[in-house]
């Protein structure tokens, strides 16, 4: 696998998954720019899975579309665990999706909101509630941006597992 790809089979395992337990999925994507979304669509049959998914690169859509707290943003800014989980919680509202995944971070070149390059977050959202896991990954954006979508697939791969 390059360093800039997502890990080979992932996709496959995830809508897999979300067919065998009857769930939907949707993606919240900010450094990612829809590369989650974009990854599941690969998949023949995708469409029995994924929602959609919306790409929220700057707070005023992360706010005005996701849901997310003005607050919030203002005070942690938009790299930030919280953040992440208010963005999957909000791709599952506005797809209507059984399970919301996003990301959330900095890709690079140039550290933001104080957190250095390579610092993700990434959420998942479902009938459980929130959850929400911190990575500091190393590389250029390209490989900050394939670490962070491969890990936002195994969250919810993971998640998907124990909804069966």
């Amino acid at each position: 696998m390059a360093p800039d790809e997502p890990q080979p089979g992932l996709p496959e395992q995830v809508i897999a998954a979300a067919v065998a337990a009857g769930a939907t999925v949707a993606s919240a994507e900010s450094l990612t720019g829809g590369l989650v979304c974009a990854t599941l669509v690969q998949v023949p049959g995708a469409s029995a899975a994924l929602q959609g998914g919306v790409v929220a690169y700057q707070n005023s859509v992360k706010a005005a579309v996701l849901g997310v707290d003005e607050e919030l943003l203002a005070t942690a800014g938009s790299v930030d665990a919280g953040v992440a989980e208010a963005m999957a919680a909000g791709a599952r509202r506005a797809t209507g999706a059984t399970f919301g995944v996003s990301t959330t971070g900095v890709a690079g070149p140039e550290p933001h909101d104080g957190k250095p390059v390579g610092t993700v977050f990434v959420g998942v959202s479902g009938p459980e509630g929130e959850r929400s896991f911190g990575y500091l990954f190393t590389g250029d954006r390209a490989a900050v941006r394939a670490q962070a979508c491969t890990a936002a697939l195994e969250r919810l791969h993971e998640a998907l597992g124990t909804a069966r």
